[in-house]
């Protein structure tokens, strides 16, 4: 796959007909949660079936995870990212630390180990945060959180991010992602961009 203007990613994906009318709409990137507590969860297997032959990037979630669990993940989905929320980072081509925004009191600047990205998310699922926060942050910025049509070229007017990620607010309920939905937002971020 060619390296886009700007990353879309749609997230969470669950269903083969999501993750290909995500690729259809012109998003660069797809999402699978490896968290099992998540509605979005999925198994490794279920993962590659999901992606197989799309062009676009495939990235795994995790939360607090080995490397050596991680690494696992990565080769039986066919993952071309690594995205973590928290853990020690693995031996991976390409990883994306995840970080929620605001940042605990006392916890230090964001550290991006060396990631290809950073991807600032908001406090909670489906919530956003103060894209200010986002100015300067690293290089490359992936913005998450609470992102749909009518946020979006915002968020990118604010951030100037290398990507932007939604998940729950382009969904009729958790993984069932909304076509129209998924079409608007990513019409929106190319259009902004």
């Amino acid at each position: 796959m060619m390296i886009p203007r700007i990353v879309i990613k749609v997230c969470g994906i669950t269903r083969r007909e999501d993750a290909e009318f995500a690729a259809e709409a012109g998003a660069t990137a797809i999402g699978f949660i490896f968290y099992p507590k998540s509605p979005r969860y999925v198994t490794p297997q279920r993962a590659a079936e999901l992606g197989q032959g799309l062009d676009v990037w495939k990235v795994g979630v995790f939360v607090d995870e080995s490397p050596v669990a991680v690494e696992a993940v990565m080769r039986a989905a066919n993952l071309d990212v690594v995205q973590l929320y928290g853990g020690e980072t693995p031996q991976a081509p390409r990883v994306w630390r995840a970080f929620r925004l605001p940042l605990p009191p006392g916890s230090g600047a964001l550290d991006d180990s060396g990631a290809e990205a950073v991807l600032l998310d908001g406090p909670a699922n489906g919530v956003s945060f103060d894209w200010k926060q986002a100015c300067g942050a690293a290089t490359k910025i992936v913005v998450a959180g609470g992102l749909d049509a009518s946020n979006v070229a915002e968020a990118i007017r604010v951030t100037r991010p290398w990507g932007v990620d939604a998940s729950s607010r382009l969904e009729t309920a958790p993984g069932i992602k909304d076509r129209d939905k998924v079409r608007q937002f990513v019409k929106a971020a190319l259009q902004a961009e």
